[in-house]
């Protein structure tokens, strides 16, 4: 039985910052219209009601599609999304934020980083700063199959609403994306203290003047949702949260066979979704078009090689899918995930290859995000992140202080992965090297051999070394004649004498130079870590 709550006169569970169609506003059944229907349909009977209730109305210009491709952002090596070179796509949506395994309220990422230590360890916070510099933006992806979405393991409300509210403010949001997967599904209680926290959220953020969009990501059959996954849509509109869309994952669909026609069984998932939310939102007392419905529609296929055996999603398939999202105006085309848009390297000829770093299939780098780029509402070049304005990096002066890696020299030697601050930016070496100024972009056909990870912040200190021994306790004396492995402390940090030397100082430049008599014995912000 619907209730005046889930529909309260002064909520409208459509409501949509985002929406771009020009069409006639949804109209909204009256309870008596409602009532006839329900009779019309109990007299049709069960096989009859997907039929009566579809709707389809063609009339309006499809939305434009939006391309917002996965990223993994524990998975080792790190991908790095703000990096046009690696990373055609212009939005991106960072997964997973999951429950703290010790800690059920706390958010965290994969369950193995705190917000600030994928900061420290990931440089996460600099590179989604250095992605929106350039025009960029990010969704945040809660839960995934793996751990717990905080809904399931914060039961306090309050702290729960709170968890989100952290996770807004921190990384400035405008879309979340919740994925529900497994047992979370079902999970009736999760589902409702989920939609209480975003709807307080959602007004919140309206109050301030930042809406604040939410997708829901489901499991999907060829048949459609299920019906828990049904369940879950309903509950969170119910729940008072302006739903912006439900994404389906187009994968993993296990209908047997040696060689399934994935395209076609995406397509007849989207189409079978497309059928139940239509229905789903007229029983809620929302009529709306079928370019409406479609518009509030995603598809994530999992590229490449399935977790099912049998099932491979090809480059042909994501051109279909493309074409289908163009054609049919869906909101959203996700892809799990930008970490494996790159072929297998060695030699997989007939072999299952299910990995996290590679499709699996046989394809060219990126050959996946170069088909979804081009979908009309993300493509490169309609949101400027190709067409920034060039600033004089050479006029700013780094401060050491302020420098949260070591300031790069001229005459340092880099080993792969160290990490250096020039002109205000954050810098990474792809591989070894000395004398090359990480700001340069390279002669024509020779490429950098430093990638760029992100602005300094205001908030960045000096980096603070950290000692790998204890019990040095000497004062290095510029008299004393050091022997090979002679321990001294110099500028409050350890050294060892690497050989015989005396009045050589300790050098405190990093990385120490090869022909430096002392080794340091601690490590320092931006040296890659090692074994």
């Amino acid at each position: 039985m619907l209730t005046t709550e889930a529909v309260r006169p002064d909520h409208d569970p459509l409501a949509d910052p985002d929406w771009q169609e020009p069409e006639a506003p949804a109209q909204r059944l009256s309870w008596l219209r409602l009532g006839i229907l329900v009779l019309v349909l109990a007299g049709l009977g069960g096989g009859g009601t997907f039929a009566v209730l579809h709707l389809r109305d063609s009339a309006g210009t499809p939305a434009k599609s939006w391309a917002v491709p996965y990223v993994d952002v524990t998975l080792t090596p790190t991908f790095e999304f703000q990096d046009p070179e690696a990373n055609p796509a212009n939005d991106v949506a960072l997964a997973f934020v999951v429950a703290d395994p010790k800690e059920g309220c706390t958010p965290s990422w994969g369950g193995a980083y705190t917000m600030d230590e994928a900061s420290a360890s990931l440089e996460l916070d600099r590179r989604i700063s250095q992605l929106r510099a350039a025009g960029g933006n990010i969704m945040l992806s809660l839960g995934g199959l793996i751990n717990n979405e905080l809904a399931v393991s914060c039961t306090d409300q309050a702290k729960l609403t709170d968890a989100y509210r952290q996770l807004v403010q921190r990384y400035d949001l405008a879309t979340l994306d919740l994925d529900i997967e497994g047992t979370a599904v079902a999970d009736v209680a999760s589902l409702q203290r989920r939609a209480a926290a975003l709807a307080t959220l959602q007004t919140e953020r309206a109050a301030a003047g930042k809406p604040l969009a939410v997708w829901l990501t489901l499991p999907v059959a060829p048949e459609g949702l299920t019906a828990d996954g049904l369940t879950a849509v309903r509950t969170t509109l119910e729940g008072g949260v302006s739903l912006r869309g439900v994404n389906v994952m187009t994968m993993d669909y296990g209908t047997g066979g040696t060689n399934p026609d994935m395209l076609e069984l995406s397509t007849q998932a989207l189409e079978a979704t497309h059928k139940q939310l239509s229905d789903l939102y007229l029983r809620l007392g929302v009529q709306l078009t079928s370019p409406q419905v479609w518009s509030r529609i995603g598809a994530t296929p999992m590229i490449g090689q399935n977790d099912v055996d049998a099932e491979r999603f090809t480059v042909a398939d994501a051109q279909g899918l493309a074409t289908f999202a163009v054609d049919k105006g869906l909101g959203r085309v996700s892809m799990w995930s930008l970490n494996r848009d790159a072929k297998c390297r060695g030699t997989f000829t007939n072999v299952v290859v299910h990995s996290n770093t590679c499709s699996g299939v046989s394809q060219e780098a990126l050959a996946f995000s170069q088909v979804f780029v081009g979908l009309p509402g993300s493509a490169v070049g309609t949101s400027g992140r190709d067409s920034v304005a060039i600033s004089d990096q050479s006029a700013i002066t780094d401060d050491p202080a302020k420098s949260p890696y070591p300031v790069w020299r001229l005459s340092a030697q880099y080993v792969a992965n160290y990490k250096v601050v020039w002109h205000g930016v954050v810098y990474e070496a792809k591989w070894a090297n000395q004398g090359n100024d990480p700001s340069s972009s390279g002669d024509a056909g020779t490429p950098t051999p430093w990638s760029v990870i992100g602005p300094v912040s205001t908030t960045d200190v000096a980096p603070k070394p950290t000692p790998t021994v204890t019990g040095v306790t000497d004062l290095w004396n510029e008299t004393t004649v050091y022997a090979r492995g002679a321990r001294v402390v110099f500028d409050g940090l350890p050294y060892q004498a690497r050989w015989s030397n005396t009045g050589d100082a300790p050098s405190t430049e990093y990385p120490i130079g090869p022909d430096d008599p002392w080794l340091p014995l601690f490590t320092v912000p931006g040296e890659p870590v090692t074994s």
